[in-house]
């Protein structure tokens, strides 16, 4: 027996792979043609999964910021923000993103996985329960095994089982953390957040909402699920990314409890890492900005994604379970998912391939997600690249 027996079966895939010559895990963008194109793994590709779902990652407004601010403050914090890493602008881009969520009080983390699974291994504890959606992200997973909290899952979006869960725990309700996502990342499904708040209502317990995938999407201000379902005040804490909408890095949490300030020096994956450097925090900041300045992006978004999505099903491909900017195609063969991972890089379609157990269930997915800077004619191209794979209409995918 060995310490690296467990990861023979990785080693083994990795091995197949390698011997045909795919590379779907680490492929290498080496050169960006613009904010929707770029070459990789020697192919010059539409990026369909790049998650940049308003397109500001080559924002000359956010680029300016960050090479500001590079100049003026240097590469890095050198320290956590419990030490010396405290900037004038991270104290800022907090205020700003309290306003934004029209709450009083905020945290910027280093990473989204430090906000999510900081956050979700510090709210609760031993003698208190967590209960989360079945297919909530790895961070979270991650965040409530280190909490100590008993843990218990609800089958994923299911109202009835979640509000079953919570009668059962009578009086515990008081020391329970519900913990769902807004847009689930995988499908692109979204989370049937009014529902969940009505019966968070009925029973009690405190909320918490990942809006990683559904910040600048959804909603009158683009503020995600919650304002889009109109349940921001039953929400209790919202936690979420820079590294998608916002094209940065780094996350956040935004609470109206006054709590989340003593929460602040408890959350180990805030006290113990260096803080974002000064250019993520420009960059950051002036996104958040343009995301309310500019609709249209948003407008755009959705266009594009009704596009590919309609695009796929008349393709006869198993979408999605709604329109949304995460696109998947479910595949149940893993070989055969590979092999169209492969085949639509060839045809210029960068799209991420999604395996077992990372995705929901024992199929594969082929997830795309599209971008407020692509062009009509680039998801025209997308699909495309699609409609060279098998027929999935005559059971290639079935």
């Amino acid at each position: 027996m060995s310490l690296f027996d467990k990861f023979q079966p990785i080693i083994d895939i990795r091995a197949e792979l390698d011997r045909v010559g795919i590379m779907p895990f680490g492929a290498v963008t080496e050169k960006f043609l613009s904010p929707t194109e770029a070459v990789v793994n020697g192919h010059e590709v539409i990026l369909a999964g790049t998650n940049n779902y308003l397109g500001l990652t080559f924002d000359p407004e956010c680029i300016t910021a960050a090479r500001t601010a590079i100049e003026e403050q240097g590469t890095g914090t050198t320290g956590s923000r419990m030490a010396n890493g405290t900037f004038a602008e991270h104290v800022r881009l907090e205020q700003e993103l309290a306003v934004f969520f029209n709450k009083q009080h905020a945290i910027v983390f280093s990473t989204g996985y430090a906000a999510t699974m900081g956050m979700a291994s510090t709210l609760a504890g031993p003698g208190d329960v967590i209960v989360l959606d079945a297919d909530s992200h790895a961070s979270l997973y991650d965040g409530v095994r280190l909490s100590g909290a008993e843990i218990i899952r609800f089958r994923h979006s299911d109202v009835g089982d979640l509000e079953k869960r919570l009668r059962r725990l009578g009086e515990r309700i008081d020391n329970t953390l519900i913990i769902v996502e807004g847009i689930y990342s995988m499908l692109g499904d979204r989370s049937p957040l009014a529902e969940i708040a009505a019966v968070k209502r009925r029973y009690g317990g405190l909320l918490l909402v990942d809006e990683a995938h559904s910040l600048g999407m959804l909603g009158d201000h683009g503020r995600g699920v919650a304002e889009e379902q109109g349940v921001e005040d039953d929400v209790d804490f919202i936690v979420g990314t820079f590294s998608k909408s916002l094209g940065a890095i780094g996350g956040y949490c935004v609470s109206n409890h006054p709590q989340l300030e003593a929460v602040r020096f408890a959350v180990r994956s805030y006290i113990f890492t260096a803080s974002p450097s000064p250019s993520v925090i420009a960059s950051t900041r002036v996104a958040l900005r343009l995301l309310q300045e500019r609709p249209e992006l948003r407008d755009r978004l959705w266009d594009n994604a009704r596009q590919l999505y309609i695009g796929l099903q008349e393709l006869g491909f198993q979408v999605s379970p709604q329109v949304s900017p995460v696109v998947a195609v479910t595949i149940e063969d893993r070989d055969q998912a590979i092999r169209w991972w492969n085949q639509l890089l060839q045809h210029g379609a960068y799209v991420n391939l999604v395996m077992p157990p990372a995705s929901p269930g024992d199929h594969s997915l082929l997830r795309c997600s599209v971008s407020a800077a692509h062009t009509p004619g680039q998801i025209d191209r997308i699909l495309e690249a699609f409609a060279t794979l098998e027929n999935p209409a005559a059971g290639d995918n079935a």
